[in-house]
């Protein structure tokens, strides 16, 4: 992930893409690039969550483990 922006960062501009998107007014052209902006940083948010969600499954393993 090392180009990718952070998760808030990705959130943040995702949600402002799927804003302009809604409100419409661009060209089709600038609707597709900003369609496929949103996807990559839809992608770089699951990427995080998925990584937090396995570093989380891990220290509930270890702890349960060391019971």
């Amino acid at each position: 992930m090392s180009a990718d922006p952070p998760y808030e960062q990705a959130r943040a501009e995702l949600r402002e893409i799927v804003s302009a998107l809604e409100s419409g007014g661009q060209s089709l052209e600038e609707s597709l690039a900003l369609w496929e902006r949103g996807e990559h940083l839809a992608d770089v948010c699951t990427r995080w969550l998925d990584g937090a969600t396995g570093r989380l499954d891990a220290k509930i393993a270890e702890h349960d483990a060391a019971d």
